[in-house]
């Protein structure tokens, strides 16, 4: 079952169940998908369908909206607003893989550190092109950077 159908799926049973936080959370992540396809029909065609790697990048960018409104709450002192968006989060992470820990992401970092042949701050473009695709998805893109420069010496 793709990441698409499996959202679809999860939208009925809370309709069915009446968690209607849960429900509202799920339709928004749909209409994220469905902006997404729509704009890839214009490039590609009436039939074209969002592969799985495309709606997991939807959701990711989803989940990094609601950590940063969570982020921006807490600043603010507004802990209910914050808590309202960590339980948002909570769903939207369920349909992430599982995150890499600060240890396998600066194992990864060591490796494309190596493998660009950096050594200063001014290579961390060819780092994190290196580095990138091997974490989307799986690690939060401001973790990755900061442990690129740590790694460089910055």
């Amino acid at each position: 079952m793709s990441l698409s159908q499996r959202i679809v799926e999860d939208m009925k049973t809370a309709m069915r169940s009446g968690e209607k936080d849960r429900l509202q959370v799920i339709r928004m992540l749909k209409s994220k998908l469905q902006e997404k396809q729509v704009s890839r029909r214009a490039e590609e065609g009436p039939d074209y369908e969002l592969a799985d790697d495309e709606a997991l990048q939807v959701v990711a960018a989803y989940a990094k909206q609601r950590r940063d409104s969570r982020d921006q709450y807490r600043e603010a002192g507004r802990e209910d607003l914050a808590d309202k968006e960590a339980a948002e989060l909570a769903l939207v992470e369920a349909y992430l893989p599982a995150q890499l820990d600060e240890e396998e992401i600066r194992k990864l970092v060591g490796e494309a550190v190596a493998e660009s042949g950096a050594s200063s701050i001014k290579d961390i473009g060819a780092v994190m092109k290196v580095l990138m695709p091997k974490v989307r998805g799986l690690a939060d893109g401001k973790q990755v950077n900061a442990l690129v420069r740590e790694a460089l010496g910055a």
